[in-house]
């Protein structure tokens, strides 16, 4: 499904990694882990087409995701470290925005659904009025929308959360495993994520 084959990655001229290489099929759990600055978030960005690698290439089902473009990021949801929410809609409007944009439909019952389920409510207070922690409930509410997404690329997706939120996500990602979804994600805190197929790559 997802292949990652010899990877270099260098940021100010320091080499991140070095020929890394893994492949990852469906129903499979992948964590990245590594000290600060070692390249998660870099890589998880190359894993997306966000960024180029130094060498090395990533393919989805065998080809490169360059000569995919669309078709690849429609198969797949990336949520970054940093809650990718605009300030000045509401959490439903982002949440619907995010899922238009992926390619994928989300009638305002459904975000709504989705909000409540990570303890929000669909409101008309602007995100920028939210907390650190509520807006990235409201980012990883979109998970709750893409289980037709094969693949799941989270960057520390249990950060800013409280317990509750942080094993509700957790539930939401061993499901998408269990059902056949492939799910990659970063984290420095403990996670019991029940996953059979778990694997781990670590950088640095």
């Amino acid at each position: 499904m997802l292949e990652a084959s010899n990877l270099d990655c260098l940021r100010g001229g320091r080499a991140l990694f070095r020929s890394l290489s893994f492949a990852l099929q469906g129903g499979e759990l992948l964590r990245i882990v590594g000290a600060n600055g070692s390249g998660k978030t870099s890589l998880l960005k190359i894993l997306c087409g966000l960024l180029s690698p130094e060498a090395g290439e990533v393919r989805w089902q065998g080809t490169p995701i360059p000569n995919l473009r669309e078709d690849f990021t429609r198969h797949l949801v990336y949520l970054g470290h940093a809650p990718a929410v605009k300030d000045d809609l509401t959490a439903a409007e982002n949440l619907t925005v995010a899922c238009t944009l992926a390619g994928r439909t989300a009638s305002p019952q459904q975000a709504r659904e989705a909000l409540e389920s990570y303890g929000l409510a669909a409101n008309d207070v602007a995100v920028r009025r939210l907390s650190q922690g509520q807006r990235r409930r409201a980012a990883l509410a979109r998970l709750l929308l893409s289980a037709a997404a094969p693949l799941w690329l989270l960057d520390e997706p249990f950060a800013a959360l409280d317990a509750a939120a942080a094993r509700f996500t957790e539930e939401l990602i061993a499901s998408h495993v269990a059902q056949g979804g492939a799910v990659v994600y970063t984290t420095h805190q403990e996670a019991t994520i029940g996953a059979a197929a778990l694997r781990v790559v670590e950088l640095g």
